[in-house]
């Protein structure tokens, strides 16, 4: 490969004075081939003039030149010497040098396409002679003792100002590295009148974002339908229990919320317990029956091994005993304690249908992510969401047998509890981030309301007693049989399923698809806004929901809910780096902060912070685009003569230093 001659920059040896003369960094070869590229060719006056202006060739001449090419390209003219020569005029033509050092201009040209390169030489020199003028400037300011402390602080100022200017110029304004940095507020509006209503009140009593409220609404819809009612959406079915994460830092009020909106879970569930118990109490004493039966038969059958009769006795007894179970007290859900080991056994115990509900969430996730045994255990989680089979089997103790498991999750985590689930990357490789869905509300610290409205009585009452009755109409305890009920969509809204299937389908798309990074969740998209809209038909027709189709209205009120959710899902994955492209960019941002690395090659990055995570430079390449479209970076080509180019070089944005990651 040919290598550029190397050019001659002249840096000062010493301080200057007023005049920088000689002294000040420059370097006129540089000078010489942008200003002879661009007379080549217009696709290189097109690269260099976003990052030169003529204040920044050294030589004034060069500097006439300059203005000269960019006058005739405004006018779509060529910009060959005789017509730059034209342009110059008679008068300032001498001062160039005359028509020769034109074409002395062209001929000092390497390669027109190594432009770019040659300009950011000449602009970054150019900044170097700014900072050493400033620095001048500024011994000079320290040295006049007529000006006051205030006065003398502004004129630092504005002359740090003018610099730093000068080094942003051709820059635009960077952008945070997240996909979605405006994210909605939770539609309340898509859901039934009394819960949205009642979720709304809350929010205004507790000062809290009402997504927070919204969705645990929808966690205590999930837990009244769940494991009770299938929706047919034509080419599948889904059960309509919801795995909902919502995201908020400490000091956000979460347990008074959680409270108001699951209250009514736990009354009907203290009603569940007393109209079991009766039944309870009856098993309980079938059960000390079976079991006296057993234990005489047995002993009868022992004592007279040769009698047939004793022992068909005694294997019937036992067999009664087998098959007389006492049901579990009534339980609708767990909350902060709850273990992926006590979450089976409950679903074992409640005919398959659980809730895990909690203002604070994450050690459920700890534990399932092994932080406890060092084995990652989400099989639960899994076939819990989907409706599948469980079967566990225990060394100490009986296993669960669980037909058909349907588990609602409706909890809170802090937002370093959700980054770190990208550190166990079970959660994604086996599905466990793409069941949830997730919302990230804006905190309302620091705008909160002292004084905020109460909730009207007509409006909680409103919300208790409907919740009470849906959940009592739908939850059929002791009758492990019972067939669940199943919810179909009138033909529009079935037209609106394919339409929203179609319409998803592109997103998946690499290279143009918003989902294209996060497909394991994406491609449950359309199904959890089937079970959405489930829900609110459940809950705006608590009378006969049973028995009649899924509207369009209701469907695109789920669609609602479900764009919702793609645009937090969207900004949750990016917090938990589930993008590789956006989580190299910020790897390569923080190391160039870190650093006071302004400049760098892919090369330094394979040697450097994302050493061991490419195995070729293309590889950096999506990482590279991300930081270049938000404006951290930008690229430097290489130089060529002749040759084969030297690498591309990326320097960043000159804000980084004083950016907060």
């Amino acid at each position: 490969m040919t290598n550029p001659t190397p050019l001659r920059v002249v840096h000062p040896a010493q301080p200057v004075g007023d005049d920088l003369g000689q002294m000040a960094p420059h370097s006129i070869e540089a000078e010489q081939c942008v200003l002879g590229a661009i007379m080549l060719s217009p696709a290189a006056l097109a690269e260099a003039r976003p990052l030169l202006s003529a204040g920044d060739f050294y030589r004034p001449a060069h500097a006439l030149v300059w203005e000269a090419v960019c006058a005739l390209a405004d006018h779509g003219s060529p910009a060959d010497p005789l017509a730059v020569g034209a342009q110059i005029g008679a008068r300032n033509l001498a001062k160039v040098g005359g028509g020769p050092y034109l074409h002395t201009l062209i001929s000092q040209v390497p390669a027109a396409a190594s432009a770019a390169y040659w300009a950011h030489i000449v602009r970054d020199l150019a900044y170097a002679r700014a900072v050493v003028a400033t620095g001048t400037r500024m011994i000079q300011l320290a040295g006049n003792t007529a000006d006051g402390p205030a006065d003398l602080r502004a004129q630092v100022a504005a002359e740090v100002a003018q610099v730093t200017a000068v080094d942003r110029r051709g820059w635009p304004e960077p952008t945070p590295l997240t996909a979605t940095p405006d994210l909605p507020v939770f539609p309340v509006w898509s859901l039934p009148d009394w819960a949205g209503e009642y979720a709304a009140c809350v929010a205004e009593l507790t000062q809290t974002p009402v997504d927070l409220a919204g969705c645990l609404a929808l966690s205590a819809l999930a837990v009244a339908a769940g494991g009770n009612v299938l929706v047919n959406a034509g080419a599948w079915a889904e059960p309509t229990n919801l795995f909902l994460v919502m995201v908020l830092p400490p000091g956000n009020r979460k347990s008074e919320v959680y409270k108001a909106m699951t209250a009514p879970i736990r009354a009907v569930e203290r009603t569940l317990a007393d109209q079991a118990g009766p039944a309870i109490a009856e098993a309980v004493i079938a059960r000390r029956v079976a079991e006296g039966d057993a234990e005489r038969t047995e002993k009868a059958a022992i004592d007279h091994p040769d009698d047939p009769n004793r022992l068909a006795d005694a294997s019937a007894a036992r067999v009664a005993l087998d098959a007389a179970r006492v049901p579990a007290e009534p339980r609708l859900f767990g909350g902060n304690d709850s273990t992926v080991e006590k979450v089976t056994s409950r679903l074992g115990e409640q005919n398959g249908r659980f809730a895990v509900l909690a203002p604070e969430g994450g050690k459920l996730f700890s534990i399932a992510g092994g932080r406890y045994s060092g084995n990652v255990d989400i099989g639960v989680f899994l076939s819990g969401h989907a409706g599948e089979e469980i079967r566990t089997e225990r060394m100490t103790r009986e296993g669960e047998s669980i037909d058909a498991a349907a588990l609602t999750i409706g909890i809170c985590l802090q937002p370093g509890v959700l980054a770190g689930l990208g550190d166990t990357p079970e959660f994604r490789e086996q599905g466990l981030l793409g069941r949830l869905l997730i919302s990230m509300p804006e905190s309302m610290l620091g705008h909160r309301n002292a004084r905020p409205n109460p909730i009207p009585a007509h409006v909680h009452t409103a919300y208790e007693r409907t919740l009470n009755d849906l959940v009592l109409s739908l939850r059929r305890f002791g009758d492990p049989d019972a067939t669940p009920i199943n919810l179909t969509f009138t033909d529009e809204a079935q037209e609106a399923v394919i339409d929203l299937l179609e319409e998803t389908e592109p997103r998946f798309r690499v290279g143009s698809g918003d989902l294209a990074h996060m497909t394991d969740w994406g491609g449950k998209l359309v199904g959890a806004v089937v079970r959405l809209a489930a829900l609110l038909h459940l809950g705006k027709h608590l009378r006969d929901g049973y028995g009649r189709p899924i509207d369009l209205a209701t469907f695109q009120d789920a669609r609602q809910l479900g764009e919702y959710f793609t645009a937090h899902a969207q900004a949750a994955y990016d917090a938990i780096g589930a993008d590789p492209a956006v989580n190299h960019a910020r790897t390569i941002l923080d190391w160039a902060r870190r650093t006071d690395t302004t400049r760098f090659t892919a090369r330094d990055l394979m040697r450097g912070p994302l050493k061991n995570r490419a195995r070729k430079v293309t590889d950096l390449d999506p990482a590279l685009r991300v930081l270049e479209t938000h404006g951290w970076t930008r690229s430097v080509p290489g130089a060529s003569s002749g040759g084969r180019p030297t690498a591309t070089a990326y320097e960043t944005h000159p804000d980084l230093a004083q950016d907060t990651p």
